[in-house]
């Protein structure tokens, strides 16, 4: 279930803010290692904040789904170099 809803919020985050659909490979391209760090920081917290009492599963299943995107991605940018 865990790869599934992973897989369920890379597709809906395709869509940009004017309306076209970026490929799915688009991150490969490449993502500053610290835009990853600072994003991932920003969901980890709010992960965190669901976890310490929150009520709100979906934003809990969206921020550890972009920790998980963050994570895949900087351990990426340092395997290929």
């Amino acid at each position: 279930r865990a790869m599934e809803a992973f897989a369920q919020y890379m597709h809906a985050h395709r869509q940009q803010a004017n309306g076209e659909i970026r490929a799915s490979s688009n991150w490969q391209k490449g993502i500053p290692l610290d835009d990853y760090m600072k994003s991932a920081w920003r969901h980890f917290f709010s992960a965190w904040k669901e976890h310490r009492g929150g009520k709100d599963q979906d934003v809990l299943v969206e921020s550890l789904c972009a920790l998980m995107f963050n994570i895949q991605g900087y351990l990426h940018e340092i395997l290929r170099k």
